[in-house]
């Protein structure tokens, strides 16, 4: 059952921050739709996001149990009063769904629902969802609405509701734009690592079957240079598994949400350690949870940094450190390889990376600082001010 109406406006601002938490829009349309139902004391909630096809792409609802809703079967179309709040877009308040001429009945399994507010939820001209509440709480001993001379749900809840469907809007809006963003971030992401990919593995692998096929020819008349060309044939082969590695790691789910950074690195980095000959060694200090953006940031600069380190420098040694600098954070990737001149590297276009360290970090309102020199090793190191 419901539990009893939270009053007033200071309840539509718990549901306001508790819909901005989120960012994924499965959890705001449920967050929307719990906070709906609480908000007005309804037995039932039940938000639908319209598809172009005359149902409804998601239909998430609250008050009903898996089991109901199994039962109930497949999602709803679009017909009776769901159609008509959607072409209208108006909101409706009815004393008795089911008296409704528009009401075209529901599947068996469907429960009961008489007293109905429906909100759309609107973006401009788009409508982004439709909310539908039943069964306002206050009820007779009997079962049966108490007489009010009307319907159940007051002006007062429209209004309430008025106002939560305004910011739901904005949440939904917010958290649709996030997951584009995040999915042309992977998109670019995978487009980079196809690119190094071709450069990188291809050409190895080509390297290898010419290797292989010269060893071939000479194992008859000269057995000592085909010896030489299969030993060349085996570090070609390590390193075309040290580059799959390599962008294995960069492939696998960062899993930022499930561990974050910390954890994520940690285990990035032992797979790193494992897989080459340098000894890659972490440590962290300090550290609390950051912004995603910024948590994304410096695990991708401390991928693209690491992954310089052992492809270019012929570093022994490479040791990675993040620790809590005021409300914000540190990453440091060190190494003892050949180093280089970061002034001639821009001059000849061979930045390795360094244009897609510094965006990132700029892009969330970071810093990178590079120190360098020719036999001296490299130090990247990028910092971000927390949130």
């Amino acid at each position: 059952m419901s539990q009893g109406p939270r009053s007033g406006l200071p309840a539509v601002s718990t549901a306001i921050l508790a819909m901005s938490r989120h960012l994924e829009v499965r959890d705001v349309l449920k967050t929307i739709v719990v906070s709906a139902r609480e908000l007005l004391g309804a037995e039932y909630a039940a938000l639908g996001v319209p598809d172009d096809h005359g149902g409804f792409a998601q239909f998430v609802v609250d008050g009903v149990s898996d089991e109901e809703w199994k039962a109930i079967g497949p999602l709803p179309r679009q017909h009776g009063i769901l159609a008509a709040m959607l072409q209208e877009k108006a909101p409706q308040r009815l004393p008795d769904v089911r008296a409704d001429p528009r009401f075209g009945g529901w599947p068996s399994a469907h429960p009961e629902m008489s007293d109905f507010i429906g909100m759309p939820i609107a973006d401009g001209d788009e409508n982004l969802g439709v909310l539908f509440l039943a069964n306002k709480a206050h009820r007779g001993t009997d079962g049966q609405t108490a007489p009010t001379g009307g319907c159940a749900f007051t002006e007062e809840d429209e209004e309430l509701l008025s106002v939560l469907a305004q910011h739901a809007a904005i949440a939904l809006t917010n958290a649709r734009l996030y997951e584009r963003s995040r999915e042309l971030t992977i998109a670019g992401e995978r487009a980079r690592l196809a690119h190094e990919l071709h450069d990188a593995v291809a050409q190895k692998l080509f390297s290898l079957r010419l290797t292989a096929q010269a060893a071939t020819a000479l194992v008859d008349r000269d057995p000592a240079r085909a010896k030489e060309e299969l030993h060349q044939v085996a570090l070609l082969a390590a390193e075309a598994t040290d580059e799959l590695r390599a962008a294995v790691v960069e492939l696998r789910p960062a899993g930022l949400d499930e561990d974050g950074l910390v954890a994520t690195l940690r285990t990035q980095i032992k797979v790193l350690d494992r897989a080459h000959a340098a000894r890659v060694s972490f440590a962290s200090q300090g550290m609390r949870a950051l912004p995603a953006a910024q948590e994304e940031a410096l695990l991708r600069v401390a991928q693209e940094a690491l992954h310089n380190a052992l492809r270019h420098s012929g570093a022994e040694h490479v040791d990675v450190a993040l620790c809590r600098r005021g409300q914000g954070a540190v990453l440091r990737v060190a190494d003892d390889g050949s180093g280089f001149d970061p002034s001639a590297v821009r001059r000849a276009g061979r930045h390795l990376g360094l244009v897609s360290m510094r965006d990132r970090a700029n892009g969330v309102g970071g810093r990178l600082k590079v120190v360098s020199e020719p036999g001296e090793g490299t130090a990247i190191e990028m910092e971000v001010p927390g949130g």
